[in-house]
């Protein structure tokens, strides 16, 4: 049996009440990185020094394990973790993910949380590691079809707001194969990493425009922000994903602030109708490496942040918007455009917002490019 190694499993409580579930759970917490031991009092003498214990009833103890850990594996029957964990459950984007393993250890049981919680992938990968069989009822997962609500979440994807109410919807037509579309502007092309085939009642598009009315779901890829009354049609059956598709070309005057360098990316993305949901990263020259406002703005927001040599951004060719001013004073003639289309990968045709320039509060000047990845 080897060692489960998953990226998440840090806050993982391994619990047992009986005897034989302790040896079980002993074992297996000790193959989990960071896992926790939790065991009835009566079992020290199986847990010994590594585990925590517990005594009174079990009950009293759930609340706060589900605010500590992120995943829960009970080595309790199925119906005592349910009337347990049912006064505690809040929402599947915050409960933590649950697995019950039987006293035989031969079934690993998916609980709750299965998708957003990572649950049923967790259950596969423990069941691997003790040699016991993964017990999963989630339909998508079951009929191997689209997670409606975590697709693309390994490469970054997240799901737009303002279509997190349409995924039971969405989710229902996946699974009972009605007509759905998928459609892929930007982002990732491999999203689909099961063995099988993608399901027939899945058809592909590159944009909207093919899609006919009869798709009972639409599930969107993209980096825009619709509006209007053709999206009013079809908001309520779309589920819109945010891949991570966007660069920005960021140049400024010295000392700009944090507030002027975001105002301007806010009148770009806007002015564009782009998600600021996806923007990967930030590009510049060199010069402005440790402009604090800039480096302020691409830790606070998480962002990739790239700099560029003058000479390099100077030979990148077909520049839309050269600045003789610019050539002067930073020896390129210019700098957001070719630092936003060297970061993405792309020429002249992929910058989706030539150059816009802002002048802040604070006085000072911002100058915004954006350029879609090349995936």
């Amino acid at each position: 049996m080897g060692r489960v190694a998953v990226a998440r499993h840090d806050g993982t409580a391994v619990i047992a009440i009986t005897k034989h579930g302790a040896t079980l759970a002993r074992d297996l917490a000790a193959r989990l990185p960071g896992a926790r031991l939790i065991l009835s009092d009566k079992f020290r003498h199986i847990g010994g020094a590594a585990a925590e214990y517990y005594s009174g009833p079990l009950s009293a103890r759930i609340g706060a394990w589900f605010q500590t850990y992120d995943q829960l594996i009970f080595h309790v029957s199925l119906g005592a973790v349910v009337r347990l964990i049912a006064p505690h459950l809040q929402s599947k984007e915050t409960d933590p993910a649950v697995l019950v393993i039987d006293d035989a250890g031969r079934f690993v049981i998916s609980v709750l949380s299965g998708h957003v919680g990572g649950a049923n992938a967790y259950t596969e990968e423990v069941a691997r590691a003790i040699g016991a069989t993964p017990v999963i009822t989630t339909a998508s997962d079951v009929g191997q079809t689209i997670p409606v609500d975590i697709l693309g979440r390994e490469l970054g994807w997240q799901v737009d707001p303002a279509t997190h109410g349409h995924i039971t919807r969405v989710s229902a037509a996946v699974v009972n194969e009605e007509p759905v579309a998928f459609v892929q502007e930007t982002g990732e092309r491999g999203w689909w990493t099961r063995d099988t085939p993608l399901p027939r009642s899945i058809t592909l598009y590159d944009s909207l425009d093919g899609v006919p009315d009869t798709a009972a779901a639409i599930l969107w890829v993209t980096d825009r922000v619709p509006a209007g009354p053709a999206w009013e049609r079809i908001a309520p059956r779309t589920v819109i994903y945010r891949p991570r598709s966007l660069v920005l070309g960021l140049g400024c005057d010295k000392g700009a602030s944090r507030e002027t360098l975001l105002e301007a990316i806010y009148k770009a993305l806007e002015g564009a109708a782009l998600s600021l949901m996806c923007v990967r990263g930030v590009a510049t020259i060199d010069a402005k490496r440790n402009e604090p406002g800039l480096r302020a703005l691409c830790d606070e927001m998480d962002w990739d942040f790239v700099t560029y040599p003058a000479a390099q951004l100077a030979a990148v060719p077909d520049i839309p918007n050269p600045s003789d001013v610019v050539l002067k004073y930073m020896g390129t003639p210019a700098v957001g455009e070719p630092a936003a289309m060297l970061s993405a990968g792309v020429g002249p045709g992929g910058l989706v917002v030539e150059k816009l320039k802002y002048k802040g509060a604070d006085d000072l000047n911002a100058t915004v490019s954006v350029a879609r990845v090349a995936f």
